[in-house]
């Protein structure tokens, strides 16, 4: 009979394993300087990338505070309590359990503390880089800049048969993060028409990026 293993053993083992896999890989991080200053500026934001390109990402957070929008699903637990080990906060939700409360609780954190959001805009389902409207419900409730990110690996294992083809950078492979031009989201109501609109614009910049 096999006995699946527990949630907290598992995290903890792909925390450690992912600090030293990350400390193998050579990083390249491109308009980083644009966060940083916005960061020393206290100006909020948030970071919009694909799910498939996420496993590099917070190794380079350094100073940043982040809150994360995690899925509430047995992968999304194990995923929160990976980052909650990495130093950030994590937010519970997903587009058919607890997303509307989850993104209210990033944008609220955003404005009463210093924290940057970070979502992957296409998950936690799919379709695969096609942007859904929560990181663009977030940036109005917050009145946040909305930065897109996207990352390149140059050697990765592509898990082919998951919808997202998430994409782990082998060993000693370079990661190159690229940080588009922060950006504010049009004047507007969050009516559907607007929702929709910036939610095309996010996705062409993402798109654009890379």
């Amino acid at each position: 009979m096999k006995i699946p293993l527990p949630i907290p053993l598992i995290s903890s083992t792909l925390f450690q394993l992912y600090k030293v896999w990350c400390k193998t890989l050579k990083y390249e991080e491109v308009g980083r300087e644009k966060i940083d200053k916005l960061w020393d500026a206290q100006a909020p934001m948030i970071a919009c990338l694909w799910h498939d390109e996420l496993f590099p990402l917070m190794h380079v957070r350094r100073q940043l505070e982040i809150i994360a929008v995690v899925s509430q699903s047995t992968d999304g637990e194990i995923l929160a309590q990976v980052l909650e080990k990495l130093g950030l906060l994590t937010s519970r939700g997903s587009s058919s359990r607890g997303g509307v409360k989850a993104l209210l609780r990033v944008a609220k954190t955003m404005k009463t503390s210093r924290h940057l959001g970070c979502i992957t805009v296409d998950g936690p389902k799919g379709p695969r880089h096609e942007a859904k409207e929560g990181a663009v419900f977030i940036a109005h409730r917050s009145k946040a800049k909305v930065i897109p990110v996207r990352i390149a690996m140059s050697n990765s294992y592509v898990f082919k048969k998951a919808w997202d083809k998430f994409q782990v950078p082998l060993p000693f492979s370079k990661v190159k993060i690229l940080f588009g031009e922060p950006y504010d989201l049009a004047e507007g109501s969050l009516n559907e028409e607007y929702l929709e609109k910036e939610r095309k614009c996010l996705e062409d910049k993402l798109k654009a990026l890379l």
